[in-house]
């Protein structure tokens, strides 16, 4: 199953990247789907592919780790904790656009329980929406 959001700040793409590329901040922007983050793996550079950040509070935490870092253009991460859905990446795409940036993040995953895609999508659609339109109003 496929989820696109996308949004268009006034920022530019570089400070936009370092707002989402930060996993210790997301809890500055991100919404109330986020009221905790932090680095529980850095990475070398901290935030860079490898890196796992944990968002949320117990017993509600993803673990996601950073599979692309491309600065300013391009973050892809991939969810490491239980849900009901298997096999969730991410890749957040920022493209200039009139002096600020557009953002594109498309989320693909797996219904671990069959029947169950449609409401999955329509609930992390919602999260994706909100991340995309915060990241850009935050920026």
């Amino acid at each position: 199953m496929e989820i696109l959001a996308e949004a268009v700040s006034a920022a530019p793409p570089e400070r936009v990247f370092a707002l989402l590329a930060a996993g210790d901040r997301w809890q500055e922007w991100a919404g109330p789907f986020v009221p905790r983050s932090r680095w529980q793996v850095p990475g070398d550079p901290v935030g860079g592919v490898g890196a796992v950040r944990r968002l949320g509070l117990a017993p509600f935490v993803s673990r996601e780790r950073i599979t692309e870092h491309q600065p300013p253009h391009r973050l892809s991460y991939v969810i490491d904790s239980p849900a009901p859905y298997r096999d969730y990446r991410s890749t957040v795409e920022l493209i200039p656009a009139d002096g600020g940036t557009r953002i594109t993040w498309r989320s693909t995953f797996e219904p671990r329980v069959p029947g169950t895609g449609v409401v999955l999508r329509w609930f992390l659609g919602a999260i994706v929406r909100s991340f995309a339109r915060n990241l850009a109003r935050r920026a």
